[in-house]
């Protein structure tokens, strides 16, 4: 491949306009990686060169990429209809597409629809603070969130995650947060699955409560397993000591599947998996299989009833978006859930997750290699540092997307998490060309 794709007439402009996401512009201006197509677990670029999606878009298409009855779906159904808010009226399909979603996540029965995982995790939050206030416990306003965690980017998002690189820039954020301590510990060092140590590092949400008073913390988030910070597992017995916290001191326990849900874990939600029952649960990315943008909030019916003892005439939650439940991406949630259940995807997922995880801890013995982490149908192999945090994962990021696989670099870790449609064969490639690259 070229060092700069400048001169190649498929490239747009001086690609200055657009600016871009968590990019270093002008490095990739030197050097532009341009997909031009898509289609099953493989991308190309506008130069023709081949790429095994190792990370499903960006943790998202699970069913692959431009699957058919989800683009037929979309297709058919903007030319039905295209657009109608859901404010004092509605569609039929963003009905649908809840009473869907709700059937696969036990214990939950309403869903609010947002577009993003971001806008979800700021509206559970909301939920979860107005929650407390209608149900007269308007005092509990502290949000606890966890280090090296990500959810998402708006601001309460940003506000309870615990990654300090995406917050410097914007001062103070919301002020009645806390933090736990993140799970990564050495002597968890390539841990297959879950790891054996760290459940009482969940006890860092009684300190909390100790220290402000559990009637003052209004809800705690989790991933159930880490996902953009580095992909992290929960110790045995962490998430169980967490919801046992919460139990007691009255606090609404919040799982960001945003990565998680939609089969990641072989499971519908990782929820179930992990045998933990959550109050709330953000949900977005494999909702549409990335085709539209879509996310949501799972509520139980616990949570939903507490609005419904007001004026009859106001609204029970004052927020919403113009684009929640949009019919463009109702249509492809629903034909994305047929698609999971019809071609058994989930099932896949679940089936694949030990020759997933053997192939990624085949990498171990590596002397690069400093760690390696899994669970379900996502991976992470840490690299030791060498340079400046972050060198050697950009490293071999370069060398990776030369040879024909894309990874997520988070510093100096490669993250995996491809469609959840692959094979065996899919893996050993995978595997393969890791291998070559951390070799080398």
């Amino acid at each position: 491949m070229p060092d700069t794709a400048r001169d190649n007439p498929t490239v747009p402009n001086d690609l200055d306009s657009f600016w871009m996401p968590f990019t270093a512009s002008e490095m990739f201006k030197d050097n532009p990686r341009l997909i031009s197509k898509a289609e099953g677990v493989r991308y190309t670029s506008i130069d023709g060169h081949e790429l095994f999606d190792g990370t499903g878009g960006l943790w998202c298409c699970n069913a692959g990429h431009n699957h058919p009855k989800i683009t037929k779906a979309i297709q058919d159904q903007a030319a039905r209809l295209d657009f109608v808010h859901n404010f004092n009226q509605g569609h039929p399909l963003a009905f649908e597409a809840a009473a869907r979603v709700t059937a696969l996540a036990p214990g939950f029965d309403h869903v609010f629809f947002t577009n993003s995982g971001s806008e979800a995790v700021d509206t559970a939050l909301k939920i979860a603070l107005a929650y407390h206030t209608a149900r007269g416990d308007g005092d509990r306003r502290i949000l606890v969130g966890r280090e090296k965690a990500y959810h998402g980017i708006n601001f309460g998002g940003l506000s309870v995650g615990g990654l300090g690189l995406n917050k410097g820039q914007f001062g103070t954020l919301y002020p009645s947060t806390a933090h736990m301590r993140h799970t990564w510990l050495e002597e968890n060092h390539n841990s297959l699955g879950q790891p054996d140590h760290g459940a009482d590092l969940a006890n860092d949400l009684q300190r909390l409560c100790d220290l402000h008073g559990g009637q003052t913390i209004a809800a705690v988030i989790v991933e159930p397993v880490s996902g953009a910070g580095g992909v992290f597992p929960p110790p045995v017995g962490y998430l169980e000591r967490l919801r046992e916290i919460c139990d007691t001191h009255g606090i609404l326990l919040i799982f960001d599947e945003v990565i998680t849900g939609f089969g990641r874990m072989g499971t519908p939600f990782a929820f179930e998996a992990f045998g933990v029952q959550p109050d709330l649960v953000t949900c977005a990315k494999g909702m549409t299989n990335a085709t539209v943008p879509m996310g949501g909030v799972l509520a139980t019916a616990a949570v939903r009833d507490a609005f419904r003892n007001g004026p009859a005439k106001m609204p029970d939650l004052f927020h919403g978006y113009t684009y929640s439940g949009h019919p463009l991406a109702s249509a492809a949630c629903i034909a994305t859930l047929d698609a999971y259940r019809d071609e058994d995807i989930f099932g896949n997922a679940a089936r694949m997750a030990k020759p997933w995880e053997d192939m990624l801890h085949a990498l171990a013995d590596l002397p690069v290699v400093q760690d390696v982490r899994n669970c379900g149908i996502i991976g992470a192999v840490q690299l030791h540092q060498d340079g400046a945090v972050g060198d050697a994962g950009r490293a071999a990021y370069n060398g990776l997307w030369e040879a024909g696989l894309i990874v997520r670099p988070v510093g100096d870790a490669l993250c995996l998490s491809p469609p959840l449609t692959i094979t065996q064969a899919d893996i050993d490639e995978i595997g393969e060309k890791l291998r070559a690259q951390l070799t080398r």
